[in-house]
């Protein structure tokens, strides 16, 4: 699975950065840094809801488990700051991994 975090200019200013960091923490405090691939990414295409995330290169049983999935097989999570970052990654994508 990849995490990308979205670093245009509209989720720069609303703190891309800081979720990124706060990512990085929490795959090593669940213990899925070998199984999730962190990156930074240029705009997602949903600056009003920023920061957004997408977890792509998702499995079929994976995408099964999406509470919401894009056409790409995707999902974006919109609104990601530093401050929910963890509750919505545990909501979000824990579930999805495959451990």
């Amino acid at each position: 699975m990849n995490i990308k975090v979205c670093v245009g200019s509209s989720c720069h200013l609303k703190g891309s950065y800081d979720v990124i960091q706060s990512l990085k923490d929490i795959l090593k405090k669940y213990d899925v840094e070998d199984l999730v691939e962190l990156q930074a990414s240029f705009c997602l295409g949903h600056c009003a809801k920023g920061v957004n995330v997408r977890a792509d290169g998702l499995s079929d049983s994976m995408k099964q488990k999406a509470t919401t999935l894009e056409e790409d097989g995707s999902i974006i999570l919109h609104n990601v700051t530093k401050e929910n970052v963890e509750e919505i990654f545990v909501k979000e994508v824990y579930p999805l991994i495959e451990l």
